[in-house]
């Protein structure tokens, strides 16, 4: 058996294996360590494309995660069918004062309701339970085309539940806020038109200015012919 390398010192000298590799191939420096990484300059170079998503002009009022469900009438009997599970939002349109539900689903994104709210509409309790409610739509718009649905929707938790209703409640007020005003408006500008009517018959029927003094010449005119006349008939 060789004898151990000692140093100066007296102290056993130790082998430095930080240069051998592990396949026993020999030393291959700090080079080996180093990763090859190339970079390739792209042969088409494509321009980002901005996707709309038709919500640029809307505020959102609430987004929660839930499980939509919708009452399909088609099947004999009929039965609740689950529409899928995402983020409802609750969005209100900062020009025209409309305000929409639109839930869609997780990773397809695919649109399940997509309705406009009305001061009709009511959020009922589903069987009771204090994370669901229950309404009715006159026309959805998620298959593209209006129809009258009826959803039910379960939050995860009490909380989430009650602060959807405070939204949509909320937005009820909203949409019956900008529905009185529309109305007022347009009975305002049906005022103007008979007011300006009525003028135009009361200037047409009222002599003013030159037209009123010849008016009354002609007057006593007629009045001193049917006086004179009297005369020569005394």
């Amino acid at each position: 058996m060789a004898p151990e390398k000692t140093d100066p010192e007296g102290s056993t000298a130790v082998a430095n294996t930080s240069t051998v590799s592990e396949d026993g191939g020999g030393g291959g420096g700090a080079s080996a360590d180093v990763e090859h990484d190339p970079y390739f300059e792209p042969v088409v170079s494509l321009p980002e494309i901005q996707v709309k998503t038709n919500e640029e002009e809307e505020d959102e009022m609430v987004k929660l995660r839930c499980k939509l469900f919708r009452y399909n009438t088609l099947e004999t009997p009929a039965e609740w069918k689950e529409r899928g599970t995402g983020d409802v939002k609750i969005l209100k349109h900062s020009k025209k004062k409309t305000v929409r539900v639109l839930m869609r689903q997780d990773k397809t994104l695919k649109i399940r309701a997509n309705h406009y709210i009305t001061p009709f509409m009511e959020l009922k309790p589903n069987c009771g339970s204090d994370r669901a409610w229950v309404w009715s739509v006159p026309a959805d718009f998620a298959d593209e085309e209006p129809k009258q649905e009826l959803f039910a929707v379960r939050f995860a938790n009490a909380q989430n539940a009650s602060l959807f209703k405070e939204k949509f409640d909320e937005a009820r007020g909203i949409v019956t806020v900008a529905e009185v005003k529309g109305q007022e408006d347009s009975e305002e500008k049906k005022e103007p038109k008979n007011v300006s009517a009525e003028a135009k018959e009361t200037s047409s029927s009222t002599p003013s200015g030159e037209n009123a003094v010849e008016s009354v010449a002609k007057d006593l005119e007629k009045m001193n012919v049917k006086k004179a006349d009297a005369d020569v008939k005394e």
